[in-house]
Order: structure tokens, then sequence, then C-alpha cells
């Protein structure tokens, strides 16, 4: 039932009560009720009522009500957050990024002999905080507040077809991962991974085709993310320009999976895996980061 059918429903059923009651009572109990016998019962028939209908629909009507409020609540959380996060990159992570072009100019200039030593402390440090504040939008933007929202709308393989439609290239998906396998933070963690392995297929892997898939139990699950781009050489969570391959690594370490990157037939793997039972799910460790 809605809000407000069981608002309704509180405000008739007394009445109702009432109305059939002294129906019965004058068309078929007059000969064996007296009237003030009936006019004490009148109130016990709707107190009865009352405890057992009303009571019911009472809790139902404040469970309702607790469920709206979390839901505007975490609504509001999430746009906070969301401002927030839009305020840092358009803010420090702006000026990090003009900052870093200035250090390239003067490291072009006459006297950057001389200063090569503290052009690379500079240097250094702005990758550092440049990396932490992406760490941090991110964070802010996947937290557990969409994992509230996420469970009161959407499945996770709904959210999972949701990803792959962000992008241009074609991502089929193969899900048979339960939403019920996972809890809420690692809800959150394993969309926040997969949307920035598929972001990273559009934007580096030059590839026309890409996969998901999810599989396994509570205790024994995988997810892959394949496509057929050109690959990688050497390790990319080594590089210092790769932000999105290391906050994945992190949020993976956080959570105590395993995250594995290799090249197999013509095709770059992402595999991110939660292995409790070693022996309930075979997993390719071809890079283990």
């Amino acid at each position: 039932m809605t809000y407000k059918q069981i608002k309704w429903t509180i405000l008739f059923i007394p009445t109702i009560t009432v109305g059939l009651w002294e129906y019965v009572r004058h068309q078929f109990l007059l000969p064996y009720i007296s009237m003030d016998l009936g006019n004490w019962l009148t109130p016990l028939i709707v107190y009865l009522v009352s405890v057992t209908l009303l009571n019911k629909l009472f809790h139902m009507l404040e469970r309702i009500r607790r469920e709206l409020e979390q839901e505007r609540t975490a609504k509001f959380a999430l746009e906070a957050r969301e401002n927030l996060a839009k305020e840092l990159h358009d803010g420090i992570a702006q000026s990090l990024f003009l900052l870093s072009v200035k250090i390239d100019r003067l490291e072009k200039s006459d006297e950057q002999q001389s200063q090569l030593q503290e052009i690379y402390n500079i240097r250094k440090t702005v990758h550092e905080v440049n990396r932490y504040v992406r760490q941090a939008i991110s964070n802010l933007r996947y937290e557990d507040t969409t994992a509230k929202l996420m469970n009161l709308n959407e499945a996770l393989d709904v959210e999972v077809q949701k990803i792959a439609k962000e992008v241009y290239v074609d991502i089929d998906v193969f899900w048979e991962l339960q939403d019920e396998m996972l809890t809420p933070k690692e809800k959150v963690e394993l969309l926040a991974c997969i949307r920035e392995a598929v972001l990273n297929i559009e934007k580096h892997a030059n590839a026309s085709k890409g996969w998901v898939q999810g599989e396994g139990d509570k205790q024994n699950w995988r997810v892959t993310i394949k496509d057929n781009g050109k690959g990688f050489v050497g390790n990319p969570f080594q590089l210092t320009d790769r932000y999105g391959l290391n906050i994945m690594k992190e949020r993976a370490e956080e959570m105590n999976w395993e995250l594995n990157l290799f090249r197999d037939n013509h095709h770059t793997h992402i595999m991110i895996s939660k292995l409790e039972n070693e022996a309930g799910c075979e997993v390719n460790h071809k890079m283990k980061v």
C-alpha cells in the first residue's frame, strides 16, 4: 500500500467499523442485546479493531516515512558531495594542472639546469597533491551515500548496464553476480572500479569492443573487464599519470580484493576478485598488483 492509501485507510476504518456494528446491532441483535450493553460494546469493538488493524497500518506508515526521510537525506548528502567534488575539480585540480604546465615551461627555459632539482621536487609534490585531490573527488562521488541510493533504486546489474552505456565503445555485459552476494560498501567500490576500467577502455585502449562479466557467489566472486584494444607496455600501475588505475588499485587493496591486469589472446583483462575460499574460484594471475 502507498503512503496515501494507508492514511485514508486509517481514517475510514473506525467510521466503517462503527457503521457496520450499529447496522448489525439494530437489524439483528436488538432482541438479544440491551441498549446500554450495546453502547458499552461499541467503543470496545472500535478499540479491538484499532489494535488489530490500525496498529499494523501505523507501523507500515512509520516505516514508509522513515524510508522517505532516509532517501531524502541521502539525496541531499549526495548533492552536497557532488558540489564539493565539482569545486575540488574546478578549483584545486585545475590550479594544479596550470602549475604543472608552468613547471614544464620552466624546464625548457635557459636557466633550468641550475634549478633542475628544485623543479623535480616541485613536480613531485604537484603530482602527489593532484593524486590526492583526484582520489578525494572519486571518494566523494562514490561513497556510502551512493550505496544507499543504489539499494533504494537500482539493482547492481542495472547499474553495470548504465556504466556500459556511458561510453562510445560497444560494451557487452554478462552479469550473474546477485545483489545479495555483496555488501552495500562492496557494491559501491566495485561499481567505481568497473566505471574506471570502462572509461579507460574508451580513453586509452583504442578498442572497438569491450566486455564486462560478473560471476561467483558470496565467498568467491570475480569481475572481469576485457577489451580488444592496443594493450599496454610494462606495468601501467607504475605510471605517475595513471590516476584512475592507481585509485582502482587502492580501492581493491582497501577491500582486500585481488586486482590483476594482463594481456591474453590479444585482449587486455582487468580482473577483480574476492577469494575467501581459494579453491572456489580460479583466477588467472598474469600480473598481480
